[in-house]
């Protein structure tokens, strides 16, 4: 049992460790439904952010009370009332939202005070500090409603939440804010949430929310071939806000997918949707390369560029499965570190999931494209096609009049992207020296117009 544990834990260990070297120092805002609390989750999502924290990640915590203010009207026979998605909270309303708030607060506090039970870090304490870090403004009368005691964000206290995070205690912030004369303002933990993290220029927003996601086909049913899309470009989310009609539940597409977008487009690097019914779902989408929720990410943040001496051993990483089965030819290091400028490469996260060489021949106007790679991760999501034509953009920058590759089983890809077969005398005096007969690669050419 031992061995089996051994086998599988180094690896998995192995692939997790860049992603905790990467998000080091880091800062994440957290937005915790209210839901996830009245479902009994609190204790083992602390667990994990705690463990999150203790890997040197920056949390501000935000949390929801929606149906914890539900409880206390419905306890008052008092109606809960919304419009646009939004509580009209009204002066018993209020009262049943400070009084969730406090309840919540306490238990959240409380929950950080365990560390993580029966392990070494047992007496870990989590220091959680709150304070009036939200100014806010009425939300006033909308298309005739008037939301009274509703607000919206007017200002983050980014100074103090920084000098906060900076003293190593996690910020934990609830769903209210105060005006200048004092007055406090009931308001939503998803506004509040996506405000900090703009103002904080965080790294990540997390939604820890009912829904699990936005699926590939968003308003159908869970279904095999409608899964989650697990991560979804921010032009591709305004597309389906913009299909969608206007949220007004959280289980409506739109409801957290519009703070996503609006986070992304404030500067935020990632925003995440992910359900808080699977237990260690943060951990699940932090720390596993396709994670289990939704990432809104700007497809800018994706780098197709030129290679460095420091992207050898990730390129060395993306190959080598590839030759060892035998569709590319091998490589040494000592290869790939002297040809490595020669290497174009698509980069995401820190992680190369794409790359191609070219090899030019000036005597015959030729270039080779060698070694092109793409990730079994991320096929068939064009980096294969940013990749060619980069190549090919940096051979007509090389004065080349054609690109040519040798294959043994991409035939047809090259084909459809305008190679034509030709017969191995066609390469120049230098590569025919070299070309391993044995192999019987196929030769196709593309001419640069």
């Amino acid at each position: 049992m031992s061995t089996v544990f051994n086998f599988t834990f180094v690896p998995w260990f192995r692939s997790v460790a860049p992603y905790i070297h990467m998000h080091r120092g880091k800062t994440f805002v957290v937005g915790l439904a209210g839901e996830a609390i009245a479902a009994g989750k609190l204790p083992h999502i602390a667990q994990d952010l705690a463990l999150i924290q203790s890997m040197g990640v920056k949390i501000v915590l935000v949390h929801g009370f929606r149906p914890q203010v539900n409880e206390q009207l419905r306890l008052k026979n008092h109606p809960a009332r919304y419009s646009h998605g939004v509580r009209i909270t009204d002066e018993v309303a209020l009262d049943c939202a400070q009084e969730a708030a406090g309840q919540l607060r306490y238990e959240i506090e409380a929950a950080f005070s365990q560390g993580l039970p029966n392990t070494p870090m047992a007496g870990s304490t989590v220091r959680v500090i709150s304070g009036n870090f939200i100014t806010a403004r009425p939300v006033g009368i909308v298309d005739g409603v008037d939301f009274q005691h509703s607000g919206v964000v007017r200002k983050v206290d980014v100074a103090g939440i920084q000098r906060t995070l900076d003293f190593g205690s996690m910020v934990l912030i609830s769903p209210f804010g105060f005006s200048p004369t004092g007055e406090a303002f009931n308001l939503t933990m998803e506004e509040v949430a996506t405000s900090v993290a703009g103002a904080l220029q965080a790294d990540k927003l997390i939604f820890l929310s009912e829904v699990p996601g936005i699926r590939m086909r968003p308003g159908e049913p869970e279904a095999e071939d409608n899964p989650i899309d697990t991560e979804l470009p921010l032009a591709t989310a305004e597309q389906i806000l913009a299909q969608s009609p206007p949220p007004q539940r959280p289980t409506d597409i739109g409801f957290y997918l519009q703070h996503c977008v609006k986070a992304c487009k404030a500067g935020v690097e990632r925003s995440h949707i992910i359900p808080f019914a699977v237990d260690g779902s943060l951990l699940l989408e932090i720390y596993v390369h396709d994670g289990i929720g939704t990432m809104v990410i700007d497809e800018k943040l994706e780098e197709l560029r030129e290679a460095t001496p420091d992207d050898v051993g990730g390129i060395l990483q993306l190959i080598e499965p590839f030759e060892r089965d035998g569709t590319l030819v091998k490589r040494s290091r000592t290869e790939i570190e002297r040809d490595v400028a020669n290497y174009t490469i698509v980069e995401h996260d820190g992680v190369i999931f794409a790359c191609a060489a070219l090899y030019p021949y000036p005597e015959a106007r030729t270039g080779e494209m060698a070694a092109l790679t793409v990730s079994p991760q991320s096929q068939g999501q064009g980096d294969g096609e940013k990749i060619l034509k980069r190549v090919e953009q940096r051979a007509r920058a090389m004065g080349l009049d054609s690109i040519f590759v040798l294959t043994t089983r991409t035939k047809h890809w090259f084909v459809k992207r305008g190679f034509v077969q030709v017969d191995a005398d066609w390469l120049p005096e230098a590569r025919k020296r070299k070309y391993n007969w044995d192999r019987r690669s196929l030769v196709l050419v593309k001419r640069l117009g």
